[in-house]
């Protein structure tokens, strides 16, 4: 351990790391918020594939969908600085409730203009912006929120639980939404009305939240100071600075599969918008299956080796996902590329979040959330790419970046540890 290390925060197990799989949710309040956040993911997860099927549909072109969520990521990287002050400022609640009234609209909007047969490739990156201001914020105070909610023994547990609910609905709602876009009565529109409602849920769940412990006296510095002091935390802590710039590259590239899977599904084995769902649950399927054995472990002093592990599986899955000949090796590919992902993500969140204070938590997830502003700014020159390479080359290269983003921050944090035995922040102390 180096000296800069030996002055950081770590994360410590406590007595909530033995209370099951499932212990966060004994808690009224942080219940409540995840049933929230399991109707607000449900009516995400729909968009996600409406929105690549509807770019594919006006376009045919993979730059087109890369271009989408661009838009979402330069939103995003925008927003989510911000996002982590607010979490720091403002009663967590209340952010939530205007992010999720946020989300409500675009989908009801993005419904209407379908249905009404108005819909112009434009109002779908508009849409894609107003996700991403809307998850700038939605991320941080959610997170902060849960945190306040089970304190800092079953912290790790909580996020794990949060991701069990995000991949949860992966298995059903792209496969869903997938179904509702093939009705006639539905088609598309319909589909992105259903996720409206579903949005609508989240925001009535919010309304029985708690409203949580009183914030503290609010700053009067202006909100980039604070957002240049929580980058200076960071980089004040080497072990913390190495987990979120990793953690930056390994989303940023190896997500960016998701993408994709529109044009992958579609073009290159020739099926219809119905599959785009069922691949997509099959990462999900992967998700669930490793999220309760990692929420028995996420607050235990075997995260990190986990999160290592994840980081692997998942790179490397990508990596293959970009060479499986047919659909059905490429859909139980993707099982595992949801499994290491799930993993990678709960693990880094918890190790990140248990080695800040709670005075900068909002502002140390919100930088770890940049990660999926960089996967959205990248989706556009990787699509771009694809168009010159190839679809499946591009994918195998994003899944090489994420798998050696992960070992390099393994040999890193080894070497500054000293010993090959653990991590320069150790977990369970």
């Amino acid at each position: 351990m180096t000296d800069d290390d030996q002055k950081a925060p770590t994360a410590v197990a406590g007595p909530g790391a033995s209370g099951g799989a499932f212990a966060s949710l004994s808690i009224v309040g942080y219940r409540r918020l995840w049933f929230a956040g399991t109707f607000a993911f449900m009516s995400v997860q729909m968009q996600f594939l409406l929105r690549g099927v509807l770019a594919w549909d006006l376009t045919e072109r993979e730059g087109a969908l890369g271009l989408i969520y661009l838009c979402f990521g330069v939103t995003m990287l925008i927003a989510t600085p911000l996002g982590g002050v607010a979490s720091d400022r403002i009663a967590n609640r209340k952010v939530l409730l205007i992010s999720q009234g946020v989300l409500f609209a675009g989908a009801l909007g993005m419904g209407i203009v379908v249905v009404t047969d108005v819909v112009q490739f434009w109002m779908l990156a508009l849409a894609s912006v107003a996700q991403g201001l809307a998850f700038g914020f939605y991320g941080p105070a959610r997170v902060a929120f849960a945190a306040k909610l089970v304190g800092a023994d079953q912290l790790g547990n909580a996020i794990t639980l949060s991701m069990l609910s995000l991949n949860g609905t992966r298995v059903f709602a792209p496969a869903f939404a997938g179904m509702l876009a093939g009705i006639a009565f539905f088609g598309l529109g319909g589909a992105y009305l259903v996720s409206a409602v579903f949005s609508a849920f989240a925001l009535v769940q919010l309304l029985r939240c708690p409203e949580g412990a009183p914030m503290q006296a609010r700053s009067r510095t202006n909100p980039f100071v604070d957002i240049a002091d929580g980058v200076r935390y960071v980089w004040a802590f080497p072990s913390l600075k190495r987990l979120l710039v990793s953690s930056f590259f390994v989303i940023m590239f190896g997500f960016n599969y998701v993408a994709f899977i529109p044009a992958l599904v579609k073009d290159t084995f020739d099926l219809t918008d119905g599959y785009v769902g069922v691949i997509m649950s099959a990462s999900a399927i992967g998700a669930v299956a490793v999220a309760i054995s990692i929420a028995r472990h996420a607050d235990g002093p075997r995260a990190f080796q986990l999160m290592i592990v994840s980081a692997g599986v998942f790179g490397g899955a990508v990596m293959v996902l970009g060479v499986a000949p047919t659909f059905v090796s490429a859909f139980v590919v993707t099982v595992f590329v949801g499994a290491g992902a799930t993993g990678y993500q709960s693990l880094s969140n918890t190790l990140a979040l248990g080695m800040s204070d709670a005075e900068h938590r909002g502002r140390v997830q919100s930088l770890l959330m940049l990660s999926f502003a960089g996967f959205g700014i990248a989706a556009l020159p990787l699509g771009l790419l694809a168009e010159v390479i190839g679809l499946r080359p591009a994918i195998v290269l994003m899944g090489a970046v994420a798998m050696a983003a992960g070992a390099a921050y393994f040999l890193l944090d080894r070497r500054a540890a000293g010993s090959a035995a653990s991590p320069a922040v150790t977990v369970g102390a």
